[in-house]
């Protein structure tokens, strides 16, 4: 008995939580009654100026400035360090001169001083591990932060700077006016994380079997802070979760690391032959002629040879990369490395994946593939991929993007084996990844300020690459039905898409889920594959190397499309809204010659001019008295002697025969629990089993916004009506969309 009734009140408990879940997604943030869900955004977008116009276009004034690096790295594998002189050239291409300038030490945000870990709640944990106990309490903070050596100017001369946590202030000693440039150099070094233990976007892996290390390196240089119209410095300090907003520049970076690693970075490697084996550069050659299928350069026996040497000779990689808004490396005596050709349109580029043995067989079978796949699936959707290389690394729970490199997680178990969850884990990481080329290394919006605008973008793309890749791709973001469980959620733990960075709480369903699943429901349904791939186009190819707004993208799509959707920005966002429409009531109706007491009362408030005694038509409805008798008779012409006079005498044969005649009549009711305005898709299915879709745009919400009507006029009985009978719309309760009402299944059931 004790027994039963804890069960009982367990399941009283959780059918209490799903009713108030419930309940609280019904209550959207907004005033959902609000009928004017269709005005301008003229009040929340940007006013347009000669630098971004209201087309969506860069202005006659537009600019953007420019840093150029030169650097000189060594990386000290035995003590984990890595050193580095850079002597940079500032370019400003802004009409105002500059006093200052603003440099990013991301780097800092793991300095033991950082004050990143101190504005996150910290609650006890009621148990850890005794690794994990040790770290938080007993031992020292890891202390990865920049050192500085110097700062001077081009004639050697110290320069004043202030550091912030992570910003610089540089003082010059004049103004930067327009059209001038600055050069100055900074030397640095920091200790560097194993991000397994101490977290982070770069760091190294170290393998406890072997003793080696691999490295994934980026935010490693002081990096100029973007300077433009929309807001001056974007000198916003790095907390950890808004990722980067960098100018384009040209680099050449020298490497210099242990003779027996493998190295790759952004850019075109330009001493290949002294880095190489003569066996490696005759495979990469045959490499640039493959475009079926990767060719092995460094092979699996290599890496584990190299593996053992610990060699204490350096080596020197020297890079040099054109147009690109930052720099990444990765390198390791571990790496195998494999490579293919790929074009898209008239450019042909390498597609590369370097990985450890323990990738193996999962890399080597599939890394190259999909990143070949991916680069021509993007260029399709927005422009020809412009670099000589896109590299896949593979590193240990990493998924982070870099111009032409990136680091991605996924690999097989000890002997060898792997399920498609690991498979499809990994594909989807190195498509995301690499498609990030195009969003936003050239398409190079502010991902400290709006990560939607890369994340969601990207996600998008990637759900399209992913189900040409493979129909049967278990795809995580893009189907709307996907998004129901975040945008039905509780609203006080809900922010819009167009929220800052730092203050997303549920960062994979606001930056990457939600705005993928409304770019997908803008091609698939609002707009259409035509429309919305070439407004998409046209933003991409408007806005490639260079820094766009979320204005510019709005603005763009609408530009180009002649479709308004200044109701849909506004709703899916500005708010966390959701949708949610339903089938109120159906009414049949029967056709009449003689008035009913309803429809003569519903005469006396019409005035029609045009009609006389004997020429009208009635529209009987369901539950009056006339309508018994009625119900199951089928309308035709010729049993209504005026319309079948009206019919004869207006219309030659050939045209009556075009005539359409129905024979029953349904009007819906649809209502709108939900905040969102949406179109509203029907699928109506007969008595013998057949069906007719409709679709009424969003619009038809615009002078109702609790609920609107449609009369429905068919030849055939209807059995069933279904509003998005597909899951389109992300409506986030289907309970309500069935006429006859169907009783769903609960998850209690």
């Amino acid at each position: 008995m004790k027994l039963t009734t804890t069960i009982l009140s367990f399941l009283f408990v959780i059918a209490t939580s799903v009713s108030q879940a419930q309940e609280t997604a019904k209550k959207p943030s907004s005033d959902y009654r609000n009928p004017d869900k269709f005005k301008q955004m003229y009040d929340l977008l940007a006013t347009p100026n000669m630098y971004r116009t209201a087309s969506g276009a860069p202005g006659p004034e537009y600019y953007q400035q420019q840093a150029d690096y030169k650097m000189d790295i060594e990386l000290d594998d035995k003590n984990q360090k890595l050193y580095g002189t850079e002597t940079i050239t500032y370019t400003n291409n802004a009409k105002e001169s500059l006093d200052y300038l603003w440099i990013q030490l991301d780097q800092n945000e793991k300095a033991r001083n950082s004050n990143s870990p101190l504005v996150e709640s910290n609650k006890t944990d009621p148990a850890f591990s005794t690794q994990a106990f040790s770290r938080k309490y007993l031992e020292e903070d890891f202390d990865g932060g920049f050192n500085i050596d110097y700062v001077k100017d081009s004639q050697g001369k110290p320069m004043q700077y202030t550091v912030n946590q992570t910003m610089m202030r540089l003082e010059l000693p004049k103004l930067l006016k327009h059209g001038e440039k600055t050069s100055f150099s900074i030397k640095w070094w920091y200790n560097i994380n194993n991000y397994t233990i101490d977290g982070g976007r770069s760091g190294y892996e170290h393998f406890e079997k072997d003793g080696n290390n691999l490295y994934v390196i980026a935010q490693f240089y002081p990096r100029m802070a973007v300077y433009n119209d929309v807001e001056g410095w974007q000198n916003m300090q790095f907390w950890g979760s808004g990722e980067f907003a960098l100018p384009f520049g040209n680099f050449e970076v020298n490497i210099t690391v242990p003779a027996d690693h493998i190295l790759e970075a952004t850019g075109t490697l330009l001493n290949r032959s002294e880095v190489f084996t003569a066996e490696q550069l005759q495979r990469y050659k045959l490499a640039e002629k493959s475009f079926d299928k990767p060719v092995i350069i460094a092979t699996q026996a290599e890496a584990e040879a190299r593996e053992k040497g610990f060699s204490t000779a350096k080596k020197t990689w020297k890079f040099k990369a054109e147009n690109v808004r930052d720099f990444g490396i990765s390198t390791s005596r571990k790496f195998i490395y494999d490579a293919m050709a790929v074009q898209t349109g008239k450019t042909v580029s390498m597609a590369i994946s370097l990985y450890p043995k323990e990738g193996n067989p999962l890399w080597e079978e599939y890394s190259t593939r999909i990143v070949a796949h991916t680069l021509k699936s993007y260029s399709s959707f927005t422009f020809d991929y412009p670099y000589p290389k896109a590299i896949s690394i593979n590193a240990r729970d990493q998924g982070m993007e870099y111009p032409m490199i990136c680091w991605n997680y996924g690999r097989p178990d000890e002997t060898g084996k792997y399920t498609d969850q690991t498979k499809y884990g990994m594909l989807g990481v190195i498509c995301h990844e690499i498609g990030h080329n195009y969003f936003p290394m050239i398409v190079n919006s502010d991902e400290r300020q709006w990560s939607w605008m890369d994340e969601g973008l990207n996600s998008f793309l990637e759900f399209l690459a992913e189900k040409s890749f493979d129909p049967n791709f278990p795809v995580r973001r893009g189907p709307a039905k996907n998004i129901v469980p975040y945008m039905s959620g509780d609203q006080k733990g809900l922010e819009p898409i167009m929220t800052n960075s730092e203050s997303i709480r549920q960062f994979g369903n606001n930056a990457y889920g939600k705005p993928a699943t409304a770019l997908n429901i803008l091609r698939e349904t609002i707009m259409g594959h035509e429309l919305f791939d070439y407004a998409f186009k046209t933003y991409a190819n408007r806005w490639k190397f260079k820094h766009p707004t979320p204005e510019d993208f709005f603005r763009t799509m609408e530009d180009a499309s002649a479709v308004d959707l200044d109701w849909f920005w506004r709703g899916w966002f500005y708010s966390t809204d959701f949708n949610d429409i339903g089938i109120k009531e159906v009414k049949k109706y029967f056709v009449s010659s003689e008035p009913t007491k309803e429809v003569t009362e519903f005469m006396k408030t019409r005035r029609r001019r045009d009609s006389k005694p004997g020429s009208m038509v009635y529209m009987v409805a369901e539950g009056s008295e006339d309508f018994k008798s009625e119900m199951n008779k089928p309308f035709k012409i010729v049993d209504y002697q005026a319309l079948d006079e009206y019919v004869n005498q207006n219309f030659t044969a050939e045209e009556k025969a075009k005539l359409n005649e129905p024979k029953y009549f349904y009007q819906v009711t649809f209502d709108k629990p939900g905040g969102l305005v949406m179109p509203i898709i029907v699928e109506l299915t007969f008595e013998d089993g057949t069906t007719e879709n409709h679709y009424f745009p969003a619009q038809i919400w615009r002078k109702n916004d609790q609920e609107v009507h449609r009369t429905f006029a068919t030849k055939k009985v209807i059995s069933k009506i279904v509003v998005d009978p597909k899951l389109e719309t992300a409506d986030i309760d289907t309970s309500n969309n069935s006429w006859p009402k169907t009783i769903e299944k609960s998850k209690f059931d």
